[in-house]
């Protein structure tokens, strides 16, 4: 059986199938709605599975045509009557097949989940246990679709059969969400796409969720190898029975809950932690390796912000999470920073870190109408900077950029205590979330 395998490994499509989906999968992680600077998975190791599982829209579809295309192979060589003619049960003989096609499709995933890696393995420190869930339900997919391909191949050994059923498959999963609105856990079963879509940095997926999607995959693929395997109409009614068991069993052990993965939060990928020695700097974990990038910009901010009466002594990052709403906490001796990740898992802008920490010590919390605009937060950090306002990112409005400078530009004209009483007031401001 081994030798037979390894035939099937060099001769069939499985070489050529795991090549187009490593090659299509490093592709769209890369080059793909703008992923190339990393905002997409560059945050860790669950984005980055996350985003392979969303891009299967297309890995799946791919699958499911090379599928078709080996299985039409008997047909296209005209050896049926004579491969029926042997005593081996047609049972055996499929299963090199299978397995070549399986293996193909596998291999090609996880190399793509490598390819990714390779980006950010130098500052991912954080490997979530769920992960191996997120990813072997990626790959179980790819492995019903390849096994389903191979069943249609066979069932109509046509040639369009292998490009008909790529746009079918397309349509099917692009198509889910609306055959089951207003239900969103019901296309959280069957579609192994759906809310996998720009997974923020405290993202997780549920073990329960990947469960029943396992289980529903497993069911599809059991009841494509009974249909590549079948030799009448009754075995091919047959398969018809794990379809259903599998779709039963994971519509139980879903929750009945929308939204049920953009809403999940892991606490652990959210919790931080903070750098050795005082004064502190603290990320969250997820962001753990960015510590080395950003505690001398911070602990820089924190000596310009001395100037301050009440002065603020430590730097905590900003993970607060919107969906759900959960501010995090603002001592007031505690200056938060958003942190944002860029390309190959690094700070999106590390020369902004400085005067983005200053800035957000004159920034209310969330919710606070009461407190201090962006302009006047930037004028008073700039003006403890000593320097002109300047645009903090390209995301920023220019006109929010030219509001701060003018502010900024009366501050510079005002006597240097009465400037200071002036920023002094802004702080105060931002905390008490007042005018």
């Amino acid at each position: 059986m081994s030798h037979v395998l390894r035939i099937e490994l060099r001769r069939s499509a499985a070489p050529g199938t795991a090549l187009i989906v490593l090659v299509t999968g490093a592709a769209l992680l890369y080059f793909a709605s703008g992923s190339a600077s990393g905002s997409e998975w560059a945050a860790g190791w669950m984005q980055l599975a996350m985003t392979q599982r969303l891009y299967l829209v297309l890995l799946w579809p791919l699958a499911l045509a090379a599928g078709a295309w080996q299985g039409r192979r008997e047909a296209q060589s005209n050896v049926g009557e004579l491969f029926a003619s042997t005593p081996r049960p047609r049972a055996r003989r499929i299963v090199p097949t299978l397995g070549a096609m399986a293996l193909a499709v596998i291999a090609g995933y996880l190399l793509m989940s490598v390819a990714g890696g390779v980006a950010i393995i130098g500052t991912a420190g954080y490997l979530p246990a769920r992960i191996l869930a997120v990813v072997a339900v990626g790959a179980l997919a790819l492995l019903a679709a390849v096994w389903l391909g191979l069943a249609a191949g066979r069932l109509v050994p046509h040639l369009m059969t292998a490009p008909a059923l790529a746009v079918a498959g397309l349509g099917l999963l692009l198509g889910i969400p609306w055959a089951t609105r207003p239900r969103g856990w019901l296309a959280l079963v069957f579609s192994p796409i759906y809310e996998m879509n720009m997974p923020h940095d405290y993202a997780t997926v549920p073990w329960r969720v990947s469960g029943s999607q396992a289980i529903w995959l497993a069911g599809l693929a059991v009841a494509a190898v009974l249909l590549f395997a079948s030799g009448g109409w009754r075995s091919r009614v047959a398969a018809l029975l794990p379809v259903g068991l599998g779709a039963a069993l994971s519509i139980a052990v879903m929750p009945h809950q929308n939204r049920l993965v953009i809403d999940s939060v892991d606490p652990v990928a959210k919790a931080l932690v903070c750098a050795d020695d005082e004064p502190r700097i603290c990320v969250s974990r997820v962001h753990a390796g960015l510590l080395p990038e950003l505690v001398g910009p911070a602990r820089e901010a924190l000596t310009v912000l001395a100037r301050l009466p009440g002065a603020p002594s430590r730097v905590h990052e900003d993970n607060t999470t919107y969906l759900p709403f959960a501010p995090a906490p603002r001592p007031a001796d505690t200056v938060l920073l958003p942190v944002e990740v860029g390309a190959g898992g690094h700070l999106a802008e590390r020369s902004a870190v400085l005067p983005e920490t200053v800035t957000a010590a004159f920034v209310g919390a969330p919710g606070c109408d009461g407190g201090p605009d962006r302009a006047q937060a930037r004028a008073a950090a700039y003006w403890l900077l000593g320097r002109e306002p300047a645009r903090g990112s390209r995301y920023e409005d220019p006109e929010a950029v030219d509001a701060a400078k003018a502010l900024w530009a009366r501050l510079r004209a005002l006597p240097a205590d009465r400037a200071a009483a002036q920023v002094a007031a802004v702080r105060k401001a931002a905390l008490e979330c007042a005018p």
